[in-house]
């Protein structure tokens, strides 16, 4: 009701300041004492219209108001029947919260109950074990420790026994089993890295697509063949096989070069000194580029990557490097597939025992070191930090040192069954090498001497010297010197010719 009032009151004053300001009403005029009759009449009507308007706005007012009370109860009811639902809920609630407290006072009680009852019965059965304790100890005459004691020792005694029945079974099953084992993982790794080998002998023969070439190849007075082998330190024969030329060196790699440069110039066709010097010299400096792309190879074929570059050069020496008749690339490959072989069958690192397989040779392709060639192995790889636990497999391949580890046992038997099984070496070629390398030595070993070849197997040394320091009344007492040397400190079978060359050059050009 009151919000009516409030409304209707609103409403008149509306009213009033809305005829104010639409100047209907004066309030001059308004409240002025002239009462003539036209003033009276106007302010009738005014009153009249302001009556009107004020019904106007009183009933909507009105309207509004009975609009906004049922909402308002509307609102009202709603939320009461919302608090009457959550009061229902809450006293469900609250009830479901007193029967669960009174069931678990009630499990509470039945649990403290049981407990009682259960440690009664604790405190009888202790009772009645140390009755029964003091009944035996009085029949045996033993404290219940002493009984112990020797229960222990009865027990103790029998499973000894029969621990030792068992292990010595185990044992003699696990060494049976074993050595089976071992010798299966042997022949596998024997199968999978076995390789045929071809028997390098100190000759390499080019076939020559014309027999009239050998006239050409000798030259006028011999002096294209003899300035060949001059330069190659090599001897070349043309009269073993028709159809044939045989290059022949105990040093691989001179003897390369030589095949090499052999057949460029028969390709060329331009036969003669100049022209041999310059495809000789060329091939020689094109030789280091074969060398390392035989060890990137060998390292691709093994799955060896991330190696210096200097040590891929020194391992592609290997191609031309022969240990009693195994190529030394083929020997690493074999030792290598062996050693995986083995390594993967005991779960050792694979990849430690492949390096290690892989370099365990590397000492015997570096030439200017003193040494055995595991030592000289180990100081180059260390000079390129290489990881030490391959070193150590290296150093101790040859078991002049203790195993350091399984992978280092590994990379020995690979290597032994590589150089061991049948048919793998057939020929002492270490003591060939060793003994035509000891006579080039021994001749170069004296003043004045520019190179030395060793040629026919050791039966001859061709000693070339330099001319500004020694003359030709000097060459022939030279060549009994290094006889001499030869004869007091060296075993070779039948004699040794020495041959003393020396040469002296004038070049001069026409501009």
């Amino acid at each position: 009701m009151n919000l009516i009032l409030i409304i209707t009151l609103v409403a008149l004053i509306a009213l009033v300041s809305y005829l104010i300001v639409s100047k209907k009403i004066n309030l001059s005029s308004l409240f002025a004492k002239d009462s003539s009759p036209s003033n009276a009449f106007e302010k009738t009507e005014v009153f009249l219209e302001a009556k009107q308007k004020s019904f106007e706005i009183v009933l909507e007012a009105k309207n509004e108001a009975l609009r906004i009370k049922s909402e308002t109860d509307e609102y009202v009811r709603t939320k009461k029947n919302e608090v009457s639902e959550e009061s229902a809920k809450l006293t469900a609630r609250s009830s479901m919260i007193e029967s669960r407290e009174s069931e678990i006072k009630r499990k509470e009680e039945d649990f403290n109950n049981l407990k009682i009852t259960l440690d009664s019965k604790i405190k009888n059965y202790d009772e009645l074990i140390k009755a029964e304790q003091e009944k035996l100890e009085k029949i045996s005459r033993l404290t219940v420790d002493e009984a112990k004691k020797r229960l222990i020792e009865t027990v103790d005694k029998e499973l000894k026994e029969e621990y030792g029945k068992k292990i010595r079974t185990y044992e003699q099953e696990l060494k049976i089993n074993a050595e089976e084992k071992a010798k299966q993982i042997l022949i596998d790794a024997m199968r999978q890295g076995a390789s045929d080998y071809v028997v390098e002998y100190t000759s390499s023969r080019i076939r020559l697509p014309d027999e009239e070439l050998k006239g050409r190849i000798i030259g006028k007075e011999g002096r294209n063949i003899k300035t060949f082998e001059e330069v190659t330190g090599v001897e070349v024969d043309l009269d073993s096989s028709p159809g044939d030329l045989l290059i022949t060196c105990f040093d691989p790699v001179r003897r390369e070069i030589a095949k090499l440069a052999m057949e460029r110039l028969i390709a060329d066709g331009r036969i003669q000194p100049a022209k041999i010097e310059e495809i000789v010299e060329k091939t020689k400096s094109e030789m280091d580029q074969i060398i390392f792309k035989e060890g990137t190879e060998l390292c691709h074929k093994l799955g060896i990557f991330n190696i210096p570059k200097e040590v891929i050069q020194t391992l592609g020496r290997f191609r031309y490097r022969f240990s009693y008749g195994q190529n030394m690339i083929e020997h690493v490959m074999e030792v290598c597939k062996i050693g995986a072989s083995i390594a993967s069958e005991l779960k050792a690192d694979v990849e430690l025992v492949k390096l290690g397989c892989l370099f365990h040779d590397i000492g015997k392709v570096i030439m200017d070191k003193e040494g055995s060639h595991v030592d000289i192995g180990v100081e180059y790889l260390r000079k390129f930090k290489i990881n030490e636990k391959v070193i150590d497999c290296v150093a101790e391949h040859h078991e002049d040192k203790p195993f350091s580890s399984i992978e280092s046992a590994i990379v020995a038997l690979a290597d032994h069954v590589s150089g061991a099984r049948p048919g793998a070496r057939t020929e002492d070629y270490e003591s060939y090498v060793k003994r035509m390398r000891n006579l080039e030595e021994a001749a170069t070993s004296f003043d004045g001497v520019d190179h030395a070849f060793a040629l026919s197997a050791g039966r001859e040394v061709r000693v070339y010297v330099k001319p500004s320091q020694v003359d030709d009344y000097s060459t022939s007492f030279l060549a009994r010197e290094i006889a001499k040397k030869i004869e007091l400190e060296q075993t070779y079978p039948g004699v040794v010719k020495i041959v003393v060359i020396r040469e002296t050059r004038q070049l001069a050009t026409a501009k």
